[in-house]
């Protein structure tokens, strides 16, 4: 009777010690579980709280006006190569992440016949060209758009898709011209508008204003609010000025401030055919806009000093990502100056130089004219760095 006793109190003392175990198991899981979803949720704190930062090059350069004596000077047995003017500054424009050219004129083809001023028309090679010395967007917009009516502008359009250029400014129909031009790259977005201030007295058909886009504050403005809808940083391109002039005038200043106010980030000024300085322009909401009122001619048949000087800005764009708000800054501005070399006897041979490359048998006493285009594009800028190696 006692051993019975005695086996039933240690069987209730091992049962009392294997339940002890069991819980003490439990709690250990437990915390160890907790512990788990403790450091997961603190990882995903720390990953929230680090910023994220991409950035990338964005460039433009200024007019590709292709007069008849640049054209023939690009024929070849075989049609038209505009590489060999090209070549000197393609590492330049390959290099940055986006870049971008202002096309004059309408690459409208040989089928229509090839024309020069006043009413250009340019062989499709020159899309050729830009396409293969790294230029990915034009801007299509400027008072030679319709030179040679719809028929050029539709073989043009037709003729950037083919080569997968992308283009803004000028459409081939009303759902096209809807389209904002985007292009990302790093994770970050960048759309291209494009105005100018008229086409030469010659009327835009009826019903056709989509084939090329004029200076209208009203429409500028809904076309930013879309813009802003699906993009990081707006790029605005304007056909604006006096030509031949060396300093914006009132009107350039007075639209660009307008747009400065409506948010966009950047201005790429074009029409002077001759640089004009670099600023930034503060808006009503205290952003900051970067202007180059013109980037001047960067290929053309034109002879005078001033309009054979052009060149290629280069901005970097940064975008941050921080507890799920993102910031865009836009800094690290340069500049290349550049200038169109040729023949005056004989064979023209065009060529785009790099100007702090140019020697003094293609320019006279060059170091002093690069000095005096480096404090031109600066004087409002101090801060401009300037490209002097690839």
């Amino acid at each position: 009777m006692k051993l019975n006793k005695m086996l039933i109190m240690l069987f209730a003392i091992l049962l009392l010690l294997l339940v002890g175990c069991l819980n003490n198991e439990d709690e250990f899981s437990v915390k160890n579980h907790n512990k788990h979803q403790l450091e997961t949720s603190t990882e995903k704190e720390q990953l929230n709280l680090v910023p994220k930062t991409t950035s990338i090059q964005l460039a433009a350069i200024g007019d590709m006006l292709i007069h008849e004596r640049v054209y023939n000077d690009a024929q070849t047995e075989l049609g038209y190569n505009f590489m060999p003017m090209l070549q000197k500054v393609v590492p330049y424009l390959s290099e940055p992440t986006i870049t971008m050219a202002n096309q004059e004129t309408m690459i409208g083809g040989e089928g229509i016949g090839l024309s020069t001023y006043p009413q250009f028309n340019s062989p499709y090679q020159v899309g050729d060209g830009l396409k293969e010395a790294g230029v990915d967007i034009v801007s299509l917009a400027n008072n030679h758009t319709l030179d040679r009516g719809e028929e050029a502008i539709q073989n043009a359009l037709n003729y950037w898709d083919e080569i997968d250029m992308n283009y803004t400014g000028a459409y081939k129909n009303e759902a096209d011209s809807q389209e904002i031009r985007i292009l990302e790259e790093e994770d970050i977005a960048i759309s291209f508008l494009s105005y100018t201030y008229g086409t030469n007295g010659l009327p835009v058909p009826e019903g056709k204003d989509y084939l090329v886009n004029l200076i209208d504050q009203e429409a500028m403005s809904s076309d930013v609010k879309d813009a802003e809808e699906v993009s990081d940083v707006i790029v605005m391109n304007l056909h604006f000025g006096t030509e031949y002039e060396r300093m914006p005038n009132d009107e350039q200043k007075e639209l660009v401030q307008y747009v400065a106010d409506l948010g966009v980030d950047i201005i790429i000024g074009h029409h002077p055919h001759v640089l004009q300085p670099m600023e930034w322009v503060e808006g009503k909401s205290g952003n900051k806009t970067f202007v180059a009122y013109s980037l001047g001619n960067f290929l053309s048949g034109q002879d005078e000093f001033y309009r054979r000087i052009g060149g290629m800005v280069e901005l970097t764009v940064e975008k941050t990502v921080e507890k799920g708000e993102e910031k865009i800054e836009i800094s690290a501005p340069k500049f290349l100056p550049t200038l169109v070399d040729y023949n005056d006897h004989g064979p023209k041979n065009y060529q785009v130089l790099p100007m702090y490359k140019v020697t003094n048998s293609q320019l006279v006493d060059v170091a002093t004219q690069y000095q005096e285009i480096k404090a031109h594009m600066s004087q409002w800028m101090p801060e401009l760095e300037f490209i002097e190696s690839n």
